[in-house]
């Protein structure tokens, strides 16, 4: 039935507009809007949207998005330049860096809280 659809991912977001200048502008991804739903053009031919959920938006609490990266020091400081916050756990580095075993990873959010990373891939 659906092994030729073209599936693709969704989350909520408090404020399109807001994620707009955040998707687009700060980490520098082609974006698009229709309708009121935000489009990002990241992971090949598959796009994720974001929809407008309002006052009753709630976070994910878990990763929505991770953007590997060739090499995570340079972009936890290019990111930070732009204004990104890294989130600290008790098993991160003073930048937040995870180093405690699997891949290099931070964490950062979005606007609306939805968890967002890079992701060192050898």
């Amino acid at each position: 039935m659906f092994e030729h659809t073209k599936a693709f991912s969704g989350f909520s977001v408090d404020d399109v507009e807001e994620a707009k200048r955040f998707y687009g502008g700060v980490l520098g991804l082609p974006v698009s809007e229709e309708h009121g739903i935000l489009t990002l053009h990241i992971a090949g031919d598959r796009d994720t949207i974001a929809y407008p959920k309002g006052p009753d938006h709630v976070p994910a609490t878990f990763t929505i998005l991770n953007f590997p990266v060739p090499d995570i020091e340079s972009a936890v400081d290019e990111l930070g330049e732009r204004g990104v916050k890294f989130e600290h756990y008790d098993f991160t580095d003073p930048k937040g860096i995870n180093r405690q075993g699997g891949p290099l990873i931070a964490w950062f959010k979005d606007p609306a809280g939805n968890v967002l990373s890079v992701i060192q891939m050898d």
